[in-house]
């Protein structure tokens, strides 16, 4: 018997013996991963510097703060989720009392992301734990130090056999996959989510699959530039670019790009200083493997702003690529690093062709001052989610569930989307024995005639 098979059988133990069905015990165990997090706060800030260059405010901002609100509102809400829902009757079920019931999965299995890895595995855990299931744990082996760190500190706040953390890289994740699960939550690349799906589909396990793509970003040529091109910068370049629901790519007309440029580079010397190597507030590419890939995809384009980068502390500069050629290959994959394309359109319709010609993002950004091209960018494409005139911010809003469509994933959590992804909603309906002769209608001998309407 392998460790792996193991801990996942002392989980599915642990749930059968009835201890998450109590609200007040999953309420007690939200509570001590809040404790966990505040307490550990250093050394997850220490783990997040260490695999990902981020200094303390933005392993606050971009990740903690996330999961904290996360759990403090799911604590809140709570009881009123978990409440019996009732439904509207029919007329022969008005003597019945009719709801539905949501109770747990069973046993879970949430596979994090290196590149928020402490809000990626975490957040998703916290409806899982209010659903009432045991989850099995596992941290990206990409950021090492992070899933050393929740390997050793979960045990220490959290029931130690109802939420097991499984380190290790490929080998480990295969093996985890082989065993049988009520839900898989995975955040990450298509091509590993097709991987996952096809190892739960053995068991018709049901899977979220929180995946990426290229999430366009439309300039509208009725817009504050200096005002889009700020937010606009400070959503691809945060973490160095590593961000599923970064702008990917910018849609604009040509007039506009020159304009784009000027004020794309503006907000990163506002940010960064004329050398972002040197700031404390721009990240590092994860990996070796990760860095290559994304320099690769920067030979030969049209560099209008920076294009450098030192291979041995993986720092690639904000760089910004013009009259780029959608066949080009930095066009066909997600970037996933401070490299940002634009391309140029004629027309909004234009823009929505290049879109809806290409697989569905997980996220799409439109910016301009007219309401009409915001609905008609909303109505015409696709894609997880959408905000208009900001990026990224539509997936900090508890009440809008976070999730891709197509090839950007399936299924969505945040909030109390999440605590729905990890129940199952059992429709009950409750009957007397009493007065059965109400329902002589069905039973045979039938009536000779059929009743008219």
């Amino acid at each position: 018997m392998s460790k792996i098979s193991d801990s996942v059988k002392q989980a599915r133990s642990a749930f059968n013996s009835g201890r998450t069905r109590p609200l007040q015990f999953r309420i007690q165990q939200l509570e001590a991963l809040q404790r966990m997090v505040k307490e550990r706060q250093t050394d997850i800030v220490d783990a997040l510097a260490a695999d990902l260059h981020k200094n303390e405010w933005t392993a606050y901002y971009e990740e903690i703060e996330h999961v904290m609100d996360e759990i403090e509102n799911t604590v809140k809400n709570l009881t009123e989720w978990a409440a019996d829902e009732p439904v509207v009757k029919t007329r022969q079920t008005q003597q019945d009392e009719a709801y539905i019931h949501s109770e747990p999965l069973g046993v879970v299995l949430i596979i994090g992301a290196w590149n928020y890895p402490f809000n990626l595995t975490i957040q998703p855990m916290v409806g899982a734990i209010a659903a009432g299931n045991a989850v099995v744990l596992k941290p990206s082996e990409v950021s090492e130090n992070m899933a050393i760190l929740l390997a050793t500190i979960v045990p220490q706040y959290l029931d130690k056999d109802l939420y097991p953390v499984i380190t290790g890289g490929v080998p480990e994740t295969t093996e985890l996959l082989t065993q049988r699960f009520d839900h898989i939550l995975y955040t990450g690349s298509t091509g590993v989510g097709k991987i996952v799906m096809a190892a739960a589909a053995k068991h018709l396990t049901p899977v979220t699959l929180e995946l990426g793509g290229k999430s366009p970003c439309y300039v509208d040529k009725d817009c504050d530039l200096d005002v889009a091109c700020r937010r606009i910068a400070w959503g691809k370049f945060m973490n160095s670019g590593q961000t599923c629901v970064a702008p990917d790519y910018i849609l604009c007309d040509p007039s506009i790009q020159n304009q784009i440029v000027e004020k794309l580079k503006k907000s990163l010397r506002e940010f960064y200083g004329e050398n972002a190597k040197q700031s404390r507030d721009y990240g590092r590419i994860v990996s070796d493997r990760h860095f290559q890939r994304v320099i690769s995809l920067i030979e030969g384009q049209k560099v209008a702003h920076g294009g450098t980068w030192d291979a041995a502390s993986r720092y690639i500069a904000p760089t910004i690529l013009i009259d780029v050629d959608p066949q080009s290959p930095v066009m066909q994959e997600e970037i996933f690093g401070p490299v940002m394309p634009i391309v140029c359109v004629r027309s909004l319709e234009e823009a929505i062709q290049f879109i809806n010609q290409r697989e569905k993002p997980l996220a799409l950004y439109v910016f301009s001052n007219n309401d009409k091209v915001i609905k008609k960018m909303i109505a015409e494409t696709s894609s997880g989610g959408v905000t208009a005139n900001d990026v990224i911010v539509h997936i900090t809003v508890h009440s809008l569930p976070f999730g891709g469509v197509g090839y950007s994933g399936m299924g969505a959590y945040h909030g109390k989307k999440s605590f729905e992804t990890f129940s199952h909603r059992r429709s009950c309906l409750v009957r007397s024995l009493r007065n059965d002769e109400v329902h002589k209608a069905r039973y045979p001998p039938s009536p000779a005639k059929m009743p008219r309407h």
